[in-house]
């Protein structure tokens, strides 16, 4: 009998955040492809994934929640281990954008983009970790930063501090739980072709200026980040903690 694949997840249950459409989209149809069962969270329907993951007889569970409010997210991710078994992998992926010069940056669009890019993400890590160090169970973290973790970017202040943000709270859990079997680590995915960046595709002179950066000479699609999630979540990783994986077409090369 052949040994079982290192990048299979047959038997895990991954919580995927921000599932509806997307990175997130792409990431719970990869994960589900692998043979998790896939806890899709976000605050709008996801029959679309659901959809997908569902015709190549996947297994889909949908939960609703807004990760604006950090007090539901906990909840949310302690009901779902309750109801739905222990969490092996959890994906922080949910996250939006608010765009404005820095001197006109209003102090709602901070908050609404800190609550769900950065607090959100480090309370639900938060909770499958002290329930998974309780039962002693091991666990797979993936947080998905961003290229703007490394750079500054342009009229997305609030996005940009949660970035980098994300890749500190990756390096501190990493430290604190990498001898109690939690592997946390970060992708960083380059311009992917989402709604978040539609607003970037449909200007001509950014996106032509975007494109004559990225040695691959395309954008991303949410597939590219789908396998590498996966990677992070099976035990081809184990031995990963606080890395941070670019899947950006080779843009922080040039």
């Amino acid at each position: 009998m052949s040994a079982p694949s290192p990048f299979s997840l047959s038997g895990r249950t991954v919580m995927v955040t921000g599932a509806n459409t997307g990175i997130g989209q792409g990431i719970a149809v990869a994960v589900a492809r692998a043979g998790a069962r896939v806890l899709g969270v976000g605050r709008s329907a996801m029959d679309a994934t659901a959809r997908r993951i569902n015709d190549e007889a996947g297994s889909f569970v949908a939960i609703t929640c807004d990760l604006g409010d950090a007090r539901a997210a906990r909840a949310m991710f302690e009901k779902a281990w309750a109801e739905h078994g222990p969490v092996d992998g959890l994906v922080n992926n949910a996250g939006i954008i608010r765009r404005a010069d820095a001197v006109d940056f209003s102090e709602d669009d901070w908050d609404d983009v800190l609550d769900v890019n950065l607090k959100s993400m480090f309370v639900l890590c938060q909770a499958l970790g002290r329930m998974a160090i309780a039962a002693g169970r091991p666990g797979k973290i993936v947080n998905i930063a961003s290229v703007l973790s490394f750079q500054g970017g342009i009229r997305v202040a609030s996005y940009t501090a949660a970035k980098h943000g994300a890749v500190g709270v990756t390096r501190i859990l990493a430290n604190e739980w990498a001898g109690k079997g939690i592997n946390v680590n970060a992708i960083a995915p380059g311009y992917i072709d989402t709604n978040n960046t539609a607003a970037l595709i449909a200007d001509p002179d950014r996106n032509a200026a975007i494109l004559a950066r990225i040695p691959a000479g395309r954008w991303g699609s949410p597939e590219d980040i789908g396998g590498t999630a996966v990677f992070l979540l099976a035990p081809a990783s184990d031995y990963m903690h606080g890395a941070v994986v670019p899947v950006d077409g080779g843009w922080l090369a040039r």
